[in-house]
């Protein structure tokens, strides 16, 4: 059986036009990469990533703070209510292969924190410019690029 590498996009809940915009471009090329994606499974930058994706087809898997599996927003094909509250971030980063941070306030910083600690590619797309080690894209295609390119045979 074929696993297929999973990203996770992570960024502010709120919904914000500019971040958004560039969350579902995310979203689209990760799932034209072939790649999963999976995310908090909210709003904001996670249900237009998860949006982006599922218009091209990809999978989705957003990890809930609560317990509610109808809590997810409409683009999520596997929600998974975990009743961690943030401690979920955790699971996200844990999950992906690679992160893409856009935007996003301390939920998403924390989310880099975590990724950093346990050694997964992190890539910046307008989001906490806290270490050398984020990777710095300039656009979505930047974002993807870099992320798969990170990615451990």
């Amino acid at each position: 059986m074929r696993t297929r590498p999973v990203i996770a996009v992570i960024g502010s809940g709120l919904e914000d036009e500019t971040l958004n915009a560039l969350a579902e471009q995310t979203g689209e090329l990760i799932a034209g990469a072939g790649c999963v994606l999976i995310n908090g499974g909210l709003g904001g930058v996670m249900a237009a990533s998860a949006k982006g994706a599922k218009s091209k087809g990809g999978l989705t898997i957003g990890l809930l703070p609560g317990l509610d599996p109808a809590a997810a927003n409409q683009y999520i094909d596997v929600p998974v209510p975990t009743g961690l509250g943030e401690m979920r971030n955790l699971l996200i980063v844990r999950s992906a292969a690679a992160v893409i941070a856009i935007g996003g306030g301390y939920g998403t910083l924390s989310e880099i924190a975590l990724a950093l600690k346990a050694s997964k590619p992190v890539v910046g797309l307008q989001t906490w410019d806290v270490s050398p080690d984020i990777q710095k894209a300039a656009d979505a295609f930047d974002a993807v690029r870099l992320a798969l390119s990170a990615l451990k045979p």
